[in-house]
């Protein structure tokens, strides 16, 4: 029983630890290099992360530099950024790549807060889903006289308790986003 309560917590974090993830490539109007964690430069043969080619800093609120340890892969990390999803356009002067981030216009921040926060009720029901699955286990148990009636409460309790402690979590880390987003 207790394995199957920590299983699925330890599946829960990992579900609220993908959505930071995923919320910290969310381009908010600030410079975060975060958003470059996805790309992928082509390096002799191997996709590599840029982070791993180059130095990435925050010079300005709005400004992103990569300034590549390598300057042969400079032109292949422009490539990589212009391909790339981010809508910004690169601009390099042969040794120091910089991102200008936009101001993020109103209509923009709306839908910016509604992808979040179909991101987040995602993160909540893959959450649901980690407790369905693990007071599925419990009742298998249950059935295969494993658990007593008694057992199978609190172990269901404390499953609802994770969930709901878990989808705070969900809930807390969504309305910091959305009043970051908000308030650029």
């Amino acid at each position: 029983m207790k394995e199957i309560l920590s299983h699925a917590e330890e599946r829960m974090k990992k579900s609220i630890t993908a959505l930071a993830e995923e919320f910290a490539a969310v381009r908010a109007g600030r410079a975060n290099p975060a958003v470059l964690d996805k790309i992928r430069v082509d390096y002799y043969g191997t996709p590599t992360a840029i982070n791993q080619l180059a130095a990435v800093s925050v010079s300005e609120a709005r400004v992103l530099t990569i300034q590549p340890w390598d300057m042969s892969v400079c032109h292949a990390i422009e490539k990589a950024i212009q391909t790339s999803d981010i809508g910004i356009n690169p601009q390099s002067d042969g040794k120091v790549i910089r991102l200008t981030f936009p101001q993020l216009t109103e209509e923009r921040r709306r839908d910016l807060v509604k992808d979040i926060s179909k991101m987040a009720e995602e993160c909540k029901i893959a959450v649901r889903n980690i407790r369905r699955d693990a007071m599925d286990k419990l009742k298998a148990m249950k059935k295969n006289s494993e658990l007593t009636e008694d057992d199978l409460k609190q172990a269901e309790k404390k499953t609802q308790d994770l969930t709901d402690k878990f989808c705070k979590e969900v809930d807390g880390i969504f309305e910091m986003k959305q009043k970051e987003i908000m308030e650029i």
